[in-house]
């Protein structure tokens, strides 16, 4: 199947599956069935392609693999796709969550559901092109494409303020994207061509480094989003329906981080040491001041939102560590912020589908009526609080031994952090789950539902999966992350001995 465009079928087979949808009349029960039913087996199926991909991926090759190239537009614009092995790691992310997002929606949308469906697989199509793609165009256009059917998820099925919360996610995004625009240009004009691979051995000059790696910066730090501009995240998660959360919280995230190693590491390595300290100064304030802010939330997907924001800073000071600690901590932190919090927003969907409120002083002692909830919620909070044994730990304490191989004090704020996400993600699970079941509300809610252990059981193994063993994914993400780090080291040394010759001159 070498031959075959995988990559290429894996990324608009959700679009196929789109149009499918859009040619089933809306009208009755059997078509919304069908709908629902369709969509289901088309992000099933799209899984299965990835994990064949996983499979036959060499984990031994740096390079990109599964390469497609054809011209596309003009002279310059090609459509190339590949996937190394760090990529790899997202493509598989992204196909794993989407059918969980899916069955996350089989009850609780009602109103529009075709297009909600179609809007959901349009998304997919556009996330897994932003990871596969290896033109500077073609990355760009799956990059903001993605904006669109999520400001429409939000904006048309999100809550009471989705209007307000959809358009700020938008122009937060695409602000921020109009600078990587001209930095873009900038680079074709510079190095004569778009194609990534080749860009990420040009050697662009330090100067021209300095403000094209701002200008990536500037769209990636939006993405993840770093403080001071995250705030358009608590008011998107708020509002979006619960698999919006999911996709928010476990894929749009990543593509921020995604983004730093892909660009800004590899092709602006000068520029990267330079601001090395910056990043890390804004990592630091993310993780205590928003910790802190979750301390005094009410509202649960708030207290979740503000969680996500802690955790990527985690992971952009791992990334800028600048070794193999801390950039292979960054990246399982990512992988597994997007199965953990993911989780936690399904988590929080359940109670909301039985209550229809996420205010935490709505809830209290669910442990009496729902103990396998309980249980559930129980590991998805240890995890996102880093305890051995969950995802969540590896994680972290491979950041936090990459950053503190550069910097001990760094190393010591980010590390209160932990003690913090304790305190805010007990709290909440203590509020919410134990204590007397005194509201009469809560007396009749029932327990998990076969389609609700259908989404939370596999996430659950998973997390405790990747907590013990975690060869898998270190064996896939190894041989890139360690050409990363080299190439990294070369160039800095390279410029090293180009200044002292030419001072010796």
């Amino acid at each position: 199947m070498s031959d075959w465009p995988i990559l290429s079928a894996i990324t608009f087979l959700p679009l196929a599956g789109a149009i499918i949808i859009m040619l089933i009349p809306a009208d009755s029960a059997i078509a919304a069935r069908n709908i629902r039913n369709v969509t289901l087996f088309t992000t099933v199926f799209t899984f299965l392609i990835s994990l064949y991909i996983w499979v036959n991926f060499d984990n031994s090759i740096s390079g990109f693999q599964f390469v497609e190239k054809y011209k596309w537009i003009g002279s310059f614009m090609e459509y190339h796709m590949g996937v190394d092995g760090i990529s790899m790691l997202f493509v598989i992310l992204t196909t794993f969550l989407m059918p969980f997002c899916i069955l996350a929606s089989w009850e609780s949308i009602q109103k529009n559901l075709k297009e909600y469906m179609v809007a959901f697989l349009i998304l997919e199509t556009f996330m897994i092109g932003v990871f596969c793609a290896l033109d500077l165009m073609l990355f760009y256009v799956f990059f903001e494409a993605g904006l669109i059917p999520m400001f429409l998820i939000i904006g048309v099925w999100g809550g009471k303020r989705r209007v307000y919360a959809s358009f700020k996610f938008f122009l937060y995004t695409l602000i921020g994207s109009v600078l990587m625009l001209l930095a873009m240009m900038a680079m074709y004009w510079q190095a004569g061509t778009t194609d990534i691979s080749e860009l990420l051995v040009h050697p662009f000059p330090a100067s021209m480094q300095t403000w094209l790696w701002l200008a990536f910066f500037a769209s990636f730090a939006v993405k993840m989003p770093m403080w001071p501009v995250h705030t358009w995240l608590p008011d998107a998660h708020v509002e979006a329906p619960t698999a919006g959360s999911v996709i928010l919280a476990g894929i749009l995230l990543k593509m921020g981080g995604y983004g730093f190693l892909r660009f800004s590491v590899p092709m602006f390595p000068l520029a990267s040491a330079d601001f090395t300290y910056l990043v890390f100064a804004l990592s630091i304030i993310a993780i205590i001041y928003t910790s802190l802010v979750a301390l005094m939330q009410e509202d649960i997907k708030k207290l979740i939102a503000y969680s996500s924001v802690a955790h990527m800073g985690y992971v952009t000071m791992g990334i800028f560590a600048l070794n193999m600690n801390g950039i292979q901590g960054g990246i399982y932190q990512m992988l597994s912020h997007g199965l953990v919090s993911g989780a936690l927003f399904l988590c929080v969907g359940v109670v909301y589908d039985r209550m229809h409120t996420r205010e935490i002083a709505a809830y209290g002692g669910l442990v009496n009526r729902m103990p396998k909830y309980a249980v559930v919620f129980l590991i998805f909070t240890l995890a996102n609080v880093g305890l051995p044994g969950t995802s969540g730990f590896v994680g972290e304490f491979l950041t936090l031994i990459g950053v503190f191989q550069v910097n001990t004090w760094v190393a010591m704020f980010a590390t209160t952090g932990v003690i913090l996400s304790a305190a805010y993600a007990l709290w909440l699970y203590r509020r919410v789950v134990f204590g007397v079941l005194e509201k009469e509300s809560l007396k009749t809610i029932l327990d998990l539902s076969g389609r609700e252990k259908l989404i939370l059981y596999p996430l659950v193994a998973m997390v405790i999966l990747f907590g013990i063993y975690p060869v898998p994914v270190f064996d896939v993400t190894n041989a890139s992350v360690e050409a990363l780090v080299s190439n990294y080291h070369e160039a800095i040394e390279a410029a090293k001995i180009t200044a002292q010759a030419s001072l010796a001159n």
